[in-house]
């Protein structure tokens, strides 16, 4: 099939992206990936939208999704533009979480940032060490980094007004909870794990099971931390901390409340990986 065949190809990168992933799975221009040997994946030759739906399966382990993004990547490297486009797709649903957050109260076109979260993730996957481990979060994080540059050029003068302590109308679409939490990231009143892990079970129905797997932590300790990373939350509300809160990350404030050692990526990644 090809582009002009489409009535509808999308105008937002993303989009467009996630469209192109969807044509290589289809009939002709099908692009096929061998799972077999891959533990925990049928001992078959699978689509890619298919593969993208039993990598992000709640039973598919980290090993498993780094060894699929292994391959990948040294495909995307080793064999041309399809399995680049390929790579991009099967990250799809972390570049979408990541965008979203990226977007909170920018006030610019959100296609500069979604194209330069695109750039940045495509840089990376030239140069990624597939000796470690977090493939596709790593590769996230690259693009994060790429598009933070655009936001951080313009932060100073950018405000976002959540309103006052008490109850307030809700503002659209400032007040969506996703962006609620970005504001939150920015003042430090919560780190960015603690934000997509209250994003990931909140918002996006995961279980705290899995959520927990994905960075390497027992389910127990990941309601502790959602716990009172959602009362300091309500506290920040309540008392209005959030009401002017500018655009620029600021420095994480110390969080007596987790261990000092360190944790996996972002969770919104972890989608993926």
């Amino acid at each position: 099939m090809s582009i002009s065949a489409s009535s509808s190809w999308p105008s937002t990168p993303l989009g467009a992206a996630e469209k192109a992933f969807t044509l290589l799975a289809e009939a002709p221009t099908h692009v096929p990936f061998d799972a077999r040997g891959f533990a925990g994946l049928p001992d078959r030759i699978v689509p890619l939208d298919e593969l993208r739906r039993l990598v992000l399966a709640a039973g598919t382990s980290a090993q498993v999704r780094d060894a699929v993004w292994r391959e990948l990547v040294v495909r995307a490297r080793r064999d041309g533009p399809a399995w680049r486009v390929a790579a991009v797709g099967m990250a799809m649903p972390g570049l979408r979480r990541q965008a979203g957050m990226l977007a909170a109260g920018w006030r610019g076109d959100t296609h500069d940032l979604d194209s330069e979260l695109l750039v940045g993730f495509m840089e990376c996957l030239a140069r990624v060490d597939l000796d470690e481990p977090r493939i596709c979060g790593r590769l996230l994080e690259a693009g994060v980094r790429a598009a933070r540059k655009i936001r951080e050029a313009e932060s100073d003068t950018m405000l976002i007004r959540s309103g006052g302590p008490g109850a307030v109308l809700p503002i659209r679409p400032w007040d969506h909870p996703d962006l609620v939490l970005a504001r939150a990231v920015a003042v430090a009143v919560l780190d960015r794990d603690e934000a997509t892990l209250i994003a990931a079970t909140r918002l996006d129905d995961q279980t705290l099971a899995r959520v927990a797997a994905q960075i390497g932590i027992s389910p127990q300790l990941a309601s502790d931390w959602r716990a009172k990373a959602e009362k300091r939350l309500a506290d920040a509300i309540g008392a209005g901390e959030l009401s002017f809160v500018p655009l620029r990350s600021r420095r994480n404030r110390p969080n007596k409340s987790r261990p000092a050692a360190g944790v996996g990526p972002a969770l919104g990644s972890g989608a993926a990986a």
